[in-house]
This record gives C-alpha cells, sequence and structure tokens, in this order.
C-alpha cells in the first residue's frame, strides 16, 4: 500500500486524535509565526482540529498538508480582521506601540528549544508590518517549505503573483532585521552589564551598550500610553529612570536571544526582549501588560 493510500484509509476518532496530537507543535510553530500570539496561535490550531473533526478524513491524502493548509486559513482570516481594525499594518517607526508575544524560558542551552522558540521579537514585529498575504506565504513558503503552488490557491492569486508576494515579503524583511552578529556568550555579558548600569543607574555605562540609533518599544496595555523612544541618550534615560526594578530581575531567554524579566517582588511587571548587533543593544521591546504577562508562563529564575 501506497502512503497516499494509506492516508485515504478511514481513521476511527481515537487515531484520528493521535495523528493530530502528533502535528500539534508544528502547527502551533505555524500559526504562532503568522500571529505574533501565542494565545491566538493556540485558537488557531484548536480551530483546526475542529474542521477536521467535520471534514471527511478518508478524503485528506495528505494530513499534514491539509492541516498546515487549514491553520494558514485561519491564520490568514484572523491577520485579515485584524487589519480591518486599522487602516495600514504596524510600522515600527509609528507611534502605535504592539509588542508580539515572545517564547521565554530559562537559560539553559542543555534544554531542547521547539520550533516555535526560535523566532526573535524582532523578527514578529517586522513581520507585523507585512499585509496579512505577504505574511502568509513568507512564513509558510520560506519557514515551512509550503509550495507556492500549493499557496497561490490560499491567497487567491497565480503562483507567479504569490512568488512575488513572497520575494517582497523577503526584502521586507531582510532589510529590517539584520543578523545579530552576537553570540549568546557576549550577549550574556552585555545583558550583565544592562543590569549592572541599571542597578546603580550608571548613565554612561549604559550608553556604552547602546548603539546610537537603538530603538526602544513598550506596550504598557490596558489603556496605558505606551512608549517609543529612537536614540541612546533616551534610551538610556528611560533605562536609569526604571533602575529600581533592577533588584529584581533575572536572564531569560526571550524568543531567539537573551533578555530579561523584571520581577521586583517576586511578580513579573515586565518583560525586555533585547536585539543585539555587533555586541550593541540596537532594539529593546518591552512588554509591559499585566495580563499579557499572566498568560506567557515566564519562568521563575
Amino acid at each position: 500500500m501506497t502512503q497516499s493510500e494509506a492516508d485515504r484509509t478511514e481513521l476511527d476518532p481515537a487515531e484520528l486524535a493521535a495523528r493530530f496530537q502528533a502535528e500539534r507543535t508544528r502547527l502551533r510553530s505555524v500559526a504562532y509565526r503568522m500571529l505574533g500570539s501565542l494565545s491566538e496561535a493556540e485558537d488557531a490550531v484548536q480551530e483546526s482540529w475542529l474542521r477536521l473533526q467535520r471534514a471527511d478524513a478518508a478524503d485528506v491524502r495528505n494530513l499534514s498538508g491539509w492541516l498546515t493548509t487549514v491553520v494558514g486559513r485561519i491564520c490568514l482570516d484572523m491577520l485579515r480582521t485584524r487589519a480591518s481594525r486599522r487602516e495600514d499594518p504596524l510600522d515600527p517607526g509609528t507611534s502605535e506601540v504592539h509588542v508580539p508575544d515572545p517564547v521565554i524560558r530559562p537559560v539553559d542551552p542543555a534544554q531542547e528549544v521547539e520550533l516555535a522558540d526560535t523566532v526573535g521579537v524582532a523578527l514578529l514585529v517586522v513581520m507585523d508590518t507585512l499585509a496579512p498575504a505577504e505574511r502568509l506565504v513568507f512564513v509558510l513558503h520560506d519557514m515551512f517549505a509550503v509550495p507556492f503552488e500549493e499557496l497561490a490557491p490560499i491567497v487567491e492569486r497565480t503562483p507567479a503573483a504569490t512568488r512575488q508576494l513572497a520575494s517582497r515579503a523577503r526584502r521586507r524583511v531582510q532589510g529590517a532585521t539584520a543578523p545579530s552578529g552576537t553570540d549568546i556568550a557576549r550577549q550574556r555579558v552585555v545583558v550583565d552589564a544592562w543590569l549592572a548600569a541599571t542597578r546603580v543607574g550608571d548613565f554612561e555605562a549604559l550608553l556604552e551598550l547602546l548603539d546610537p540609533d537603538v530603538l526602544l518599544r513598550v506596550d504598557a496595555g490596558g489603556g496605558t500610553a505606551s512608549t517609543l523612544l529612537r536614540g541612546a541618550l533616551d534610551v538610556a534615560k528611560q533605562a536609569a529612570f526604571y533602575g529600581q526594578l533592577a533588584s529584581g530581575s533575572y536572564a531569560a531567554l526571550v524568543g531567539d536571544t537573551l533578555g530579561l524579566v523584571q520581577a521586583p517582588r517576586g511578580q513579573a511587571v515586565a518583560v525586555l526582549a533585547f536585539t543585539f548587533q555587533d555586541g550593541k543593544v540596537i532594539g529593546v521591546d518591552i512588554i509591559a501588560d499585566p495580563p499579557r504577562l499572566a498568560a506567557l508562563n515566564i519562568p521563575t529564575p
């Protein structure tokens, strides 16, 4: 029996559920890259399970590919709904601030890292500026190797036009996210120096860590005014001002780089995601929205 014939064999509910569970981690990775939200990614995966239950599984030739396509369609609809609430996609240079959900892990090089855990906050921020169709083809083709011929019907374009969408998205992403050039050991030195400088309000030491054009985004949520600052002087002043939070801070892997969790009384009040370039901090993305922090499953030190 061929693999195609095996996939067409009727599955009982328990076997179907087991096969879906085997796909869940990968599907969550797809949805997380598409949406930049852990809770929305989980919602999209759960919706794909509901659609699978309503479908005739015996007619599904390739369950993995079918589920990937379904999750892609669900995420595309969610992105379009999100975009309809604002006139244009978010631009990192605008005053409107949104920091995507990071995956946060303890600093443990021996820990097995899931696929979703390798996405950096800086990349997700840039991907938020893409149109929904651009984001879908970029994620599914460039990150998950889905052929353009399979993506074209989802975005209602020809394969050639779909290829152009991916190319345009790729240029925008590559133009805005340079390689870090800073290994984990060097990142740890910078993060430790940041903590030491903020604890004593050492403004000059903070300046040494920052790129002159560093960009800081603070997503406070809850109706609180968010912050967008550019330039080492302003970012250093902000960091020094909040130095009292450093006493309860600890390093963690935030997305794909080292960052900080600020927990002055054992309760996380902010998560800092750093973007590094050549040993300097070129970006600081901060989540200080209590409901979002509570949903991030932040590890204790």
